[in-house]
């Protein structure tokens, strides 16, 4: 349970963090695509450090989550962040939420609970053995490599789409790093054996990494674009670094069906909550009033 809430939390952080540098990195010019100078200006506005402050938080969260149990059970939960954000925001702004948020809202949610009952991850290893990371890092880094140069051939909402994608690898990656890494100290293991572990400044890498792909995976096009792509993406590729690198077992056979029309469920959702003006980082529409 400590494992879920803190899952939770992580989602809503950052699904928050999403929006916020959304709205920021919307104002940088097509010109700053993939360069460092894009993240230079966005230092320079106080809605993406405060959304860097939500990441803060989120990552926080998301080591207590994964300390606490398995990747392929915490990393899918995150699915969550887009439509709770969606809720908390309109809560705050007191705004009337279109019945197209409620019913995208209710089938992600719909989504991760057909798909986590009939998956079912169970068992796994708490630490990665042997060399399996050669492997899974070399997969990684082609599958990044490709996405990233089939982003460079095109312009707004492909390219946003695909950065997104690699930005979830990229934070599937981070997750699944941390978790190894933290599993240093399980068992009365030592601090000192945490930092000297590879996977602890992996974490590092490929978080900042994450970040700097969906800066431009923000900046490239829609909300819309990217969000189903970082969303589907982080969920489903977390469960293969699962599945190859901690030996978490997951429900096959004709357990598939009901599987994939979980995947289509969570993504009509979030297509349909991305297009939200909230989503999008736009200001809360404004009430009429009746003129007499």
């Amino acid at each position: 349970m400590i494992s879920v809430l803190f899952a939770v939390l992580t989602a809503v952080s950052n699904g928050s963090a999403s929006v916020l540098q959304r709205r920021a990195a919307a104002t940088v010019p097509d010109s700053d695509a993939l360069r460092l100078s894009l993240i230079g200006k966005l230092l320079r506005q106080k809605v993406w450090l405060a959304g860097i402050g939500m990441v803060l938080v989120a990552a926080v969260c998301q080591a207590v989550a994964l300390a606490t149990g398995p990747i392929a059970v915490v990393q899918p939960i995150f699915v969550v962040e887009l439509p709770a954000t969606l809720l908390l925001a309109g809560h705050m702004f007191r705004v009337r939420l279109p019945a197209k948020i409620w019913a995208g809202a209710a089938a992600v949610t719909v989504g991760l609970a057909l798909g986590m009952g009939s998956a079912a991850p169970s068992g796994g290893t708490e630490q990665v053995h042997g060399l399996v990371w050669v492997p899974a890092l070399i997969a990684t880094a082609v599958f990044e490599a490709v996405l990233i140069f089939l982003a460079l051939g095109v312009r707004g909402n492909p390219r946003a789409a695909l950065l997104g994608l690699a930005a979830a690898c990229s934070y599937a990656l981070t997750a699944a790093l941390m978790k190894d890494a933290l599993a240093r100290l399980e068992g009365g293991g030592s601090v000192g054996a945490l930092f000297s572990s590879w996977q602890l400044y992996g974490t590092a890498v490929a978080g900042v990494g994450a970040l700097f792909l969906l800066q431009n995976a923000l900046q490239a096009g829609s909300l819309a674009a990217s969000q189903p792509m970082l969303t589907l993406g982080d969920a489903l590729i977390s469960i293969a670094y699962g599945v190859f690198l901690f030996d978490e077992h997951l429900r096959t056979g004709w357990w598939l069906v009901p599987e994939l029309l979980s995947v289509a469920l969570i993504a009509a959702g979030v297509v349909e909550l991305a297009r939200s003006p909230l989503a999008a980082g736009g200001p809360p529409p404004k009430r009429r009033t009746r003129v007499r």
